[in-house]
């Protein structure tokens, strides 16, 4: 080999290992901002659900909470803004402002401690990936490393609060654009999804896991199975549906004062009606279902959408992924018997597939699942999410996702979920 060869291999190989550098040192400073960060959120949403637990008064506040966060973002600069900015921020290297860091951490904290019904991933996607684009920028790190920064970052709190780390950087990865992975972020939103979770497991959160009894496979344990994946389509549609639809409705109340006093004072009297078990994340409604196969009503899926609906539409602030974990499993705990499936099987099944529905994502939602419930149940969860996902259509929580491959044919779409609809012909 001559000279010029060598010095050609040489560069080619130094191009490398300083990419190894950059990002194993730019992925760990993330990780670990993201775990420290997303560790206190988890503490202080447990703290303030908590309280509200001991002290069910200050569920009368949540129209002064709300009238709280509305100034605050409003303070801070960040009205508007939530998850959708982060898809945009990888999608079209939106600029993120640190402010939005603070105001979704006190938003969210806020509307758990009053009793809004809400889950904490958005939160986590939209302070990870904040975290991740701030941190990227001081690492002056070129635009489209900025957008593998914001998704090290997504996935980083994602793990911190879930203990999810592989499902939570595929999630990362695949939900931006459906039909194309960003394959040159997996090794960034690994490492900083690993850190992440070492520093909440040292620092004492709990990882979630489940115990869920998995039949044995059968074919027709296998058909029943698909039966439930398809109506968890279903339900990922009519979940979608009424978020979006709750949203459009609440914003002819312009005034997003009166919006939020509205909606807060909508989620009281839907509390006193039907109970405590619709506010908050519910996630101990989730266990019991999955571990007990128990569900209050059968139609609690149906108020706890409608529930979250109204929080977020007024203007409270959290996720919505928990929420359609609660959806999932309670529906699946509830139509499981009716199947011939243990209730406590089909709340697991339910959970993975509604959650796959409504984000199009199978592959992190199957990965997700195996994390939760453990690898026996692999083959029942993928087939159940494969469904999910063929059958919910074009819709999804998150109009600035992009679906590049149509889901009926080998066919390029590029199309906007929610803007699109099933066997419509494009140019």
């Amino acid at each position: 080999m001559d000279t010029k060869a060598i010095r050609t291999a040489l560069r080619r190989w130094g191009l490398y290992v300083r990419t190894f550098i950059k990002w194993t040192a730019a992925a760990a400073v993330i990780g670990a901002a993201c775990g420290l960060v997303g560790t206190l959120f988890h503490f202080g949403v447990h703290e303030v659900t908590a309280f509200r637990g001991t002290h069910p008064w200050v569920l009368y506040l949540l129209p002064l909470a709300g009238l709280v966060i509305v100034g605050f973002y409003k303070l801070t600069g960040t009205d508007g803004l939530g998850t959708d900015d982060i898809i945009d921020a990888v999608h079209q290297g939106k600029l993120l402002p640190i402010l939005l860091l603070p105001a979704i951490f006190f938003g969210t904290i806020l509307t758990h401690l009053c009793g809004g019904s809400a889950g904490r991933e958005g939160a986590a996607l939209q302070m990870g990936g904040t975290i991740g684009q701030y941190l990227g920028r001081h690492f002056q790190l070129d635009d489209r490393d900025l957008r593998v920064a914001t998704l090290a970052g997504m996935a980083a709190f994602f793990s911190a609060l879930f203990g999810t780390p592989l499902a939570a950087t595929v999630f990362a990865i695949m939900v931006i654009s459906i039909g194309v992975i960003y394959h040159v972020a997996l090794y960034p939103s690994l490492l900083a999804a690993l850190v992440a979770y070492g520093v909440s497991i040292h620092l004492g959160v709990e990882p979630t896991r489940f115990a869920v009894s998995v039949p044995e496979q059968t074919v027709g344990m296998f058909v029943r199975v698909a039966l439930l994946g398809v109506l968890c389509a279903l339900v990922s549609i009519l979940f979608c549906q009424v978020m979006h639809g709750a949203g459009h409705l609440m914003k002819r109340i312009r005034n997003p004062w009166l919006r939020v006093v509205c909606g807060g004072a909508a989620i009281i009297v839907l509390t006193l009606i039907f109970g405590t078990d619709y506010n908050g994340a519910g996630m101990e409604i989730v266990t019991a279902a999955v571990e007990q196969g128990t569900v209050a009503v059968p139609w609690a899926f149906l108020l706890k959408l409608i529930f979250t609906a109204i929080t977020l539409a007024a203007g409270f602030k959290g996720g919505e992924v928990v929420p359609s974990f609660f959806v999932g499993a309670t529906f699946g705990c509830a139509a499981a018997p009716l199947l011939g499936l243990p209730a406590g099987f089909g709340a697991a099944v339910g959970l993975a597939a509604v959650f796959c529905g409504v984000t199009n994502c199978p592959l992190a939602s199957t990965l997700l699942a195996v994390e939760l419930f453990g690898a026996e149940g692999l083959l029942y969860f993928a087939l159940a999410c494969c469904l999910s996902y063929m059958l919910s259509g074009y819709q999804g929580l998150y109009s600035s996702q992009t679906i590049l491959y149509s889901k009926l044919k080998a066919q390029f779409i590029n199309v906007h979920t929610n803007a699109h609809h099933a066997g419509e012909k494009t140019e």
